[in-house]
């Protein structure tokens, strides 16, 4: 006598890659149902009008020449450190720390405003703040990288350290340049030389980050698309084992994409400090290291990608504190509705990959069973 064994209701099964369009209808729809979820929950803990609420959004967002440059300043920091773990992550690499890469390079950075500002000309001054702060980042990321190729130690705890050691350093060394002594922070670095600042283009202080962050983006595509080392980068993330069958050194592979991630996560720390904000602080990159590990992974680590789901994720930041200013509401509840959203667009990428396959019920199966 044979045990009957029932299958599962539902299978879950993997998709055939999809047409784009069809993918990012799926998206759609989850930005639909997410902005509807947020409705109902505005509504029930608030009372106030959904619409509105959108409209306040949308307001806090763009409502203004400013804003909309503010928005392009976040939007291009936050896809320069995106753009700057791909390559780590599509070689399998976790690199967690783009947070602390990018306050190494913000450190070197200031440092060089702080101490050689009135001793260099400007023109020098700046480009030793580039070099200092790209070589800073790409330092704070190869430490890692050499571990992991020489003892094979796990990088998603090591980066992820390195982060807060980095924060660590930076807030020691705030407390050491305090201005005024006493105050806790560094203040505005060199405000009546505007030593080491970059300049201003089209009179525009936030026109060169959204510059930079597109010659980035043209870079890093052509780089993982068209480069020997972005197939080479591939082929590790791959397999390790293919990669060396096929006589690629693996360990170089890693240490050199580190060098390079590091390396732009230091020109973003560079960008905030000598380009926008002027000053330096453990603050300062505002948890865009841990974002842009979300911005990398929706893009599936398409760099063109990138610029939508960094746009949509930079659009929803800046309007939902908007809506807690307007409407006298706790910074939380801004929290909540961008949560929500993020939930509904990771949510949204098992659809894309994966499908439901439900168990078929009938007479004849059951026959069938039990034959």
């Amino acid at each position: 006598m044979h045990k009957q064994t029932r299958e599962p209701l539902v299978h879950i099964v993997k998709r055939d890659s999809l047409p784009w369009y069809r993918a990012w209808a799926i998206r759609a729809v989850a930005i639909v149902l997410a902005l509807l979820l947020c409705a109902i929950v505005t509504t029930l803990c608030t009372g106030e009008n959904p619409l509105q609420v959108y409209a306040t959004i949308l307001r806090g967002a763009v409502g203004t020449r400013r804003k909309v440059w503010i928005l392009l300043q976040d939007l291009a920091i936050l896809l320069c450190i995106s753009l700057a773990v791909t390559p780590a992550f599509k070689m399998r690499f976790w690199n967690i720390g783009a947070e602390g890469q990018t306050l190494a390079g913000a450190l070197a950075s200031a440092a060089c405003m702080l101490l050689l500002g009135d001793r260099l000309p400007n023109g020098v001054l700046l480009a030793l703040i580039c070099l200092a702060g790209i070589a800073a980042g790409a330092i704070w990321g190869v430490i890692p990288a050499v571990f992991k190729a020489r003892w094979n130690t796990n990088e998603t705890l090591f980066t992820l350290m390195m982060n807060y050691v980095a924060a660590q350093i930076v807030a020691y060394y705030v407390i050491v340049w305090e201005s005024p002594k006493g105050s806790g922070n560094v203040g505005i670095i060199n405000p009546t030389t505007e030593a080491g600042w970059f300049p201003q283009i089209g009179g525009n202080k936030y026109l060169l980050s959204v510059l930079v962050a597109a010659a980035l983006t043209i870079f890093v595509y052509f780089y993982l698309n068209y480069s020997k080392h972005g197939y080479e980068i591939a082929v590790v993330g791959e397999s390790e084992r293919t990669a060396r069958y096929v006589g690629i050194k693996v360990e170089r592979v890693v240490i050199r994409t580190m060098l390079l991630s590091g390396a732009l996560c230091g020109l973003a720390g560079v960008l905030l400090v000598a380009g926008t904000n002027h000053t330096i602080n453990s603050t300062l990159a505002g948890g865009q290291g841990f974002t842009a590990v979300m911005v990398s992974w929706l893009a599936k680590f398409n760099p063109i990608a990138m610029i939508f789901t960094s746009l949509l994720l930079v659009f929803m930041s800046r309007g939902a504190s908007e809506v807690s200013t307007v409407f006298g509401l706790n910074q939380s509840f801004s929290s909540i509705l961008t949560g929500i959203i993020i939930f509904f667009i990771i949510g949204c990428e098992f659809f894309i990959s994966y499908k439901l396959s439900f168990r078929k019920s009938g007479r004849k199966e059951g026959d069938a069973a039990n034959a």
